[in-house]
């Protein structure tokens, strides 16, 4: 599935990462105005088209930091 075919939520999380870089999923909550479980389903949505990456967050073992994948062969 390419970014075109993405439900709304998942094309706002997106974007919301491309400009934001890598959030937490309560972050994402915050800035995006969207439900936790919206952002959830966007998120599943993301990583099953291998869009977004999950990277370890150090700082809270238990919260994933989410970036967009695009972003992460830039730095890399």
């Amino acid at each position: 599935m390419h970014a075109a075919n993405l439900p709304p939520s998942s094309k706002a999380v997106l974007q919301l990462l491309d400009e934001g870089g890598a959030m937490t999923h309560k972050e994402i909550v915050r800035k995006s105005n969207l439900a936790p479980r919206t952002v959830r389903y966007a998120l599943k949505k993301l990583k099953e088209n291998q869009l977004i990456i999950e990277k370890f967050n150090f700082r809270d073992a238990r919260q994933i930091i989410y970036q967009n994948r695009e972003q992460q062969q830039v730095t890399a």
